[in-house]
């Protein structure tokens, strides 16, 4: 199994993709510590930890009780819809910003002097395939993940040569509840699952993609 004997860090992991993540992580072997804002949430997957990714020291903490890893996967994040660049307000951009951006920077700040100091691991975040340019009425959406997307690819030419892959997946359209609610006359079979997503993630996780350096992966199923 490609995760055997691996420990992964899943943020976001009360979240559907979060917990397909861990799932399928599970499925191949690996031990799971599952992190999220969401208070007292639990999962057969793995260690639970309720976590603010915003606070510095929290963040910290729960590594430091987590101990060695080898994975980390990003995916922790959100959506919005919003009005215009133009009329887009402050909060609408600082929420973006926050659980997109801030939540990722908080993370690596302490994730990634752990796996440079055991000389391998993996990264692997969550960008987007529509931030590969911007869409209206999604400024801040796509500019939050066009942020990640290049501190993804940033990153890795820091660290590649500390034996540390950092790549990231970039989907269309995820088939979520949420997403069939909001979108109901949508052709949902050419959205991707989050089982399928999953399975992309846990490959750049693994050591079969030890030669993947700074990717932005488009996941996009049918669309």
């Amino acid at each position: 199994m490609q995760l055997d004997g691996k420990t992964i860090i899943v943020t976001g992991g009360a979240g559907i993709l979060g917990h397909g993540v861990a799932q399928e992580a599970r499925r191949q072997g690996a031990d799971v510590a599952l992190l999220d804002v969401v208070p007292g949430f639990d999962s057969e997957l793995g260690r639970c930890y309720t976590v603010d990714l915003t606070d510095s020291e929290a963040v910290a903490g729960v590594l430091d009780d987590i101990g060695d890893f080898d994975g980390l996967a990003n995916v922790a994040g959100g959506f919005a819809m919003g009005p215009s660049v133009f009329e887009t307000s402050n909060d609408l951009w600082d929420q973006m910003q926050m659980i997109n951006v801030t939540t990722l920077r908080t993370m690596l700040t302490h994730a990634i002097p752990r796996l440079v100091a055991r000389g391998a691991g993996s990264v692997v975040n969550i960008g987007a395939y529509g931030a590969l340019q911007g869409l209206g009425n999604m400024g801040a959406y796509t500019a939050a993940k066009s942020t990640v997307m290049r501190l993804t690819e940033a990153l890795s030419e820091e660290v590649k040569g500390d034996g540390i892959n950092v790549n990231a997946v970039l989907p269309s359209l995820i088939d979520t509840p949420r997403n069939r609610e909001d979108m109901p006359d949508a052709d949902h079979a050419t959205w991707v699952s989050p089982q399928d997503l999953a399975a992309v993630i846990c490959f750049l996780l693994s050591d079969q993609a030890r030669a993947v350096h700074g990717a932005l992966l488009p996941v996009r199923g049918l669309v």
